[in-house]
């Protein structure tokens, strides 16, 4: 596939491959999504706002040059924000693949960091050198008023040009709680949602914190994704109970969606408003007990994103997508085109 290699959300050339519940595969511009889907469903959107969560600094017990990356937290709660799990980098940026930056210093509790205006402590090592616990000193408002002045959004280097922090928002992003852009999203615009009014479709929110979808370290990688944080409003919840009762679909937009609802649902199939964290990966041999069908970017083999695609799909079926992807110079990664996969009969 190509890599999408600028930040423009929603191309007018945009495809969408669509897989049909009895398999079969069809080509199609991403602008028909609304005609695609049937009067009756429900559209589940997650509108988690992205935070600027790539923090330079120094590892203050070696003078060193690090990047902290924030990954995840334990709740959605604007006031808990003193402790995140974080990953490290050495020096370098976005510029260079996350594989190939150089090693950050060995890092042990209690060491300080000084990341920009921010000062934290390295409250734990996760089983891993580069995955640790950090402490924020100060109050909630100086935390966030310093992940503001200093922090940038989290990129990758096939996007070559700094990224701003609205080109990670999608147009219905609220709550900032995202680590990286609940991207699937992007395909999303008012004049969508009106559309999918139109046909008689339904559309919903929840608040995911998306985060990371690669740290270079093969090991690392295949702990992702680590747990996080959602919240499902009440009438949300209140919408998908109907939907069902009626024998109507839900479909997913992103996987940050399934995971949260899946998750809530996991104990007996029941969603549950409120807060939760969303500690369920989702495969081969999950059993989905919420969604229908999916909207997604387009995923590698081999990333947490494309192994939750194999709950929807078995793996020739899957093995086929991602060859029509390649053969049809599909564009991949968050500014990329998507995939509309409803699950297999």
């Amino acid at each position: 596939m190509i890599a999408a290699s600028e930040p423009v959300q929603r191309r007018l050339d945009a495809k969408l491959l669509l897989i049909r519940s009895g398999g079969s595969i069809e080509h199609w511009p991403r602008s028909a999504l609304a005609s695609l889907l049937r009067p009756g469903d429900l559209v589940v959107a997650n509108d988690a706002a992205t935070l600027p969560g790539s923090l330079f600094g120094t590892h203050l017990p070696t003078g060193r040059s690090i990047e902290v990356r924030l990954a995840s937290r334990g709740s959605l709660d604007p006031a808990k924000v003193n402790c995140f799990f974080a990953v490290l980098f050495g020096t370098g940026d976005f510029r260079i693949r996350t594989e190939d930056r150089p090693s950050p210093p060995a890092v042990a509790p209690g060491d300080r960091l000084q990341l920009g205006p921010l000062r934290a402590t390295v409250e734990s090592l996760q089983d891993h050198p580069r995955l640790m616990l950090l402490r924020f000193d100060g109050s909630a408002h100086d935390i966030w008023a310093g992940f503001a002045r200093h922090g940038r959004p989290i990129q990758y280097a096939h996007v070559p040009q700094p990224l701003a922090l609205y080109d990670t928002w999608s147009a219905i992003a609220a709550n900032p709680a995202a680590f990286e852009p609940p991207s699937a999203g992007f395909v999303l615009s008012w004049a969508t949602v009106a559309a999918l009014a139109a046909r008689g479709v339904g559309f919903a929110t929840l608040t995911h914190a998306a985060g990371l979808s690669s740290t270079g370290d093969p090991q690392l990688d295949s702990r992702l994704p680590l747990d996080e944080p959602y919240n499902i409003p009440a009438v949300t919840a209140e919408a998908i109970r109907q939907v069902r009762s009626r024998g109507d679909r839900i479909v997913a937009i992103g996987t940050t969606v399934v995971r949260a609802l899946e998750d809530t649902a996991w104990a007996n199939g029941n969603i549950v408003a409120g807060p939760g964290l969303a500690r369920l990966k989702l495969g081969p041999e999950t059993r989905l007990r919420v969604i229908d069908a999916i909207l997604s970017g387009t995923h590698e083999n081999g990333t947490s994103h494309h192994e939750l695609l194999r709950a929807f799909v078995p793996h020739t079926l899957l093995r086929q997508i991602d060859e029509r992807l390649e053969t049809c110079g599909y564009r991949t990664h968050e500014f990329g085109d998507s995939v509309l996969i409803e699950r297999a009969d």
